[in-house]
């Protein structure tokens, strides 16, 4: 990640840090499969992984605005692909600046649409 893209992560977590939020037990994410241009809604539990074509993904956490769960989504994700040593992505989605924190692949994309309530 450059560091402009970093700090601009930074400036949002700084300012939703003001926001409060509630853990949910889950998430929905889209991955895209740019070589065939088919999308697949992936829905986790907290602490699961799935399978997205070759990538491993890791819901470590989920949040999202008290009282509006249909509200910004955060996520905690582990992203590796299988047979690759180390991870491709690790840290904060957010729902809705997917760009400020994206995983670089050049076959796969997956950003978080929202969290589960139950």
């Amino acid at each position: 990640m450059c560091l402009a893209a970093g700090m601009a992560v930074m400036s949002v977590v700084a300012l939703d840090a003001q926001e409060q939020v509630s853990q949910a037990p889950g998430a929905v994410l889209r991955g895209l499969d740019k070589i065939n241009g088919v999308t697949s809604d992936i829905e986790l539990a907290a602490g699961t992984t799935a399978a997205f074509g070759t990538l491993q993904i890791t819901l470590d956490d989920c949040r999202y605005p008290v009282g509006n769960p249909a509200g910004n989504a955060y996520a905690a994700l582990e992203i590796s692909e299988m047979g690759q040593t180390g991870t491709l992505f690790s840290g904060w989605m957010v729902a809705s600046a997917p760009a400020l924190s994206a995983m670089d692949h050049p076959r796969y994309d997956v950003w978080v649409m929202s969290c589960t309530t139950s």
